[in-house]
């Protein structure tokens, strides 16, 4: 099921055609020499998104990933390879007191600066443009 989509991106697979996504470096948290996790500021723009709710959250990172490289690979209403930009984010979800963590996820994407306007559209109806606000993002 993924063999097309694992192919464009293994056509598609040099470094320098991944788009780093623009941010601002708020905090950077090291120890002994070894990076833990920076926290950036994202500037406002357009993502495709997806939210995916199976039995353990690994399986709604990965499948929510898999649906969205599909998406990247063409099958969006472009038909061509979106390229890809980095890092990909996982939102976690967490329940009512935010004691703990849900299976939900929200996997998104964010949208090369060449497509902020216009995005192509998904075929898959899972996949939901959306304009997020500048947003904090904790990555490692």
């Amino acid at each position: 099921d993924m063999a097309e989509p694992i192919q464009q991106l293994t056509r598609n697979n040099n470094p320098q055609e991944r788009q780093s996504i623009p941010f601002t470096l708020i905090q950077r948290k090291e120890k002994l020499g070894d990076l833990l996790y920076e926290k950036r500021q994202y500037g406002k723009a357009k993502w495709a998104c997806i939210k995916m709710q199976e039995k353990q959250y690994e399986q709604s990172i990965c499948l929510g990933f898999m649906k969205l490289m599909r998406y990247i690979c063409e099958q969006n209403s472009s038909g061509l390879y979106l390229g890809i930009t980095v890092p990909i984010v996982t939102i976690v979800h967490t329940n009512e007191a935010q004691s703990a963590m849900t299976p939900a996820v929200t996997v998104a994407y964010y949208l090369p600066e060449v497509l902020q306007e216009q995005p192509p559209h998904p075929f898959d109806s899972d996949i939901i443009i959306e304009e997020w606000p500048a947003t904090i993002v904790y990555s490692r």
